[in-house]
């Protein structure tokens, strides 16, 4: 028989109810088992799955075994990220690629090693010259699906793709780091022309730029920038280049990583995990959050009626219906996010520079008032705080950068922690991750098929 394609929807939704009436669980159970959902400790803590020198996230203490909030610290290599970024703004000098370094060898470049290093990042820039062709070929509508699949096509361009030795494994990594923004660049471009029906263009490769002044020569059709804007941008890199072994995408690429499969397997997963919205996609929840407040709040500066919008978005009556106040909360952070903290501080002057000082204050008065609100409307005592998705996108909006980037500028940002966990999980790990699931299946006899209702 064949099936028409206006019969296909009834058929689905009948194969969607025989799946519900076979399947599900008693959500009792996870806890009479002592099943940790999320890879999650009952106080929210994160189960112990492994050791890192790469990176440490703090949010909280532990007193008598309870959790004590404390403010947000983030280091790399054991220095913190606080000390970087206001090194590279005292010196006045971009500092994305020393990060890359520190977090790939595990400590900070002497000034020669760094020259070297950035010239070697971008003699590995270039793409093989049948990439831009395939781009064309299949284009794609989500920026991080095509960075999934372009980075698997370069499993096809490499002659030793699958050797695990270190050597080989740091080569595929320098060279996942310096293609990853171009990839970004082009797919966007692509996209740009077959669905949005706009002008497509690619700009020459100037190899003398950091990272982040290429992003944003290859995103402006005039192929120019502010000093402020570079800067701004190269610092969001530092601060999405890497946070600790247990997040969800990096969890992923160590994952993948022990089983010995190949790098650009590995960080393709990762990108795919980084997409989700309860991940990296979340900054894009918070735009969209704010923009429908900016339209239903009259008076900006009235922080009664902002309250009162955010009240509702918890009690599910306003927002997506969801009942999440997105870009507030985290695993580990209690009382701050030292990254929304740093971008907070170093975005109002690109604010005044691009005449959104309005936008930049409605966003500082909703951090200041989420914490009372969530307390009153949840009655909790839980603390809350503004993580690094709640200005991300205010300051891509800020650089002119379309919410088509927000998450792959996080993806090309984050390979450098990925490639640096892949590298230490293939190196010293030694064992395939290998969790355990409690099966609640009961024997039955089998039926033949003549006996079947």
């Amino acid at each position: 028989m064949t099936i028409e394609y206006s019969e296909f929807h009834d058929i689905l939704i009948d194969l969607c109810e025989e799946y519900r009436k076979n399947n599900g669980f008693n959500p009792e159970d996870y806890k009479a088992y002592g099943v940790k959902r999320g890879l999650r400790n009952p106080d929210g803590t994160g189960v112990m799955a492994g050791l890192t020198n790469i990176c440490n996230v703090h949010g909280f203490l532990i007193d008598d075994g309870e959790r004590v909030p404390d403010d947000g610290k983030l280091t790399y290599r054991g220095i913190d990220v606080n000390d970087i970024v206001n090194a590279c703004i005292s010196e006045n000098r971009f500092g994305f690629e020393e990060t890359v370094w520190l977090l790939l060898f595990g400590s900070l470049p002497s000034e020669a090693q760094l020259k070297h290093f950035k010239d070697t990042l971008a003699f590995s820039r270039e793409l093989p010259a049948s990439f831009t062709d395939d781009m064309m070929k299949f284009p794609s509508r989500d920026i991080m699906n095509k960075l999934a699949r372009e980075v698997l096509i370069l499993y096809s361009c490499d002659e030793n793709p699958d050797s695990t030795t270190l050597e080989n494994v740091m080569r595929q990594s320098i060279k996942l780091i310096a293609t990853l923004p171009t990839i970004m660049t082009y797919a966007y471009q692509v996209k740009r022309r077959y669905f949005d029906r706009e002008s497509m263009f690619f700009h020459p490769y100037d190899s003398s730029l950091s990272t982040s002044e290429s992003i944003l020569r290859a995103l402006r059709p005039d192929m120019k920038y502010s000093e402020t804007e570079a800067r701004l941008l190269d610092l969001c890199m530092i601060l999405h280049a890497e946070h600790g072994g247990g997040n969800n995408s990096t969890f992923t690429a160590r994952v993948l990583s022990s089983s010995g499969t190949d790098t650009y397997s590995a960080i393709a997963s990762a990108i795919g995990s980084l997409k989700g919205p309860r991940h990296g996609g979340a900054n894009l929840r918070v735009r969209a959050m704010m923009d429908a407040l900016k339209l239903c709040v009259r008076d900006w500066s009235d922080e009664d009626e902002i309250a009162a919008y955010l009240a509702g978005i918890i009690r599910k009556e306003e927002g997506d219906g969801s009942g999440l106040i997105y870009g507030f909360g985290h695993a580990i952070y209690t009382l701050s996010d030292p990254r929304a903290v740093i971008l907070k501080r170093t975005a109002s002057n690109l604010a005044v520079e691009k005449n959104m000082t309005k936008e930049f204050e409605l966003y500082r008065t909703v951090e200041r008032l989420v914490p009372g609100v969530f307390a009153k409307v949840k009655k909790s005592d839980k603390p809350i705080c503004a993580n690094v998705d709640f200005y991300s996108g205010f300051v891509y909006d800020m650089l002119g950068i379309s919410s088509d980037l927000f998450t792959p500028l996080f993806a090309v940002s984050r390979v450098a922690g990925w490639c640096a966990h892949r590298i230490e999980e293939v190196t010293y790990g030694g064992r395939i991750i290998r969790p355990a699931y409690r099966s609640m299946i009961h024997s039955i006899k089998y039926t033949p098929i003549a006996d079947r209702s």
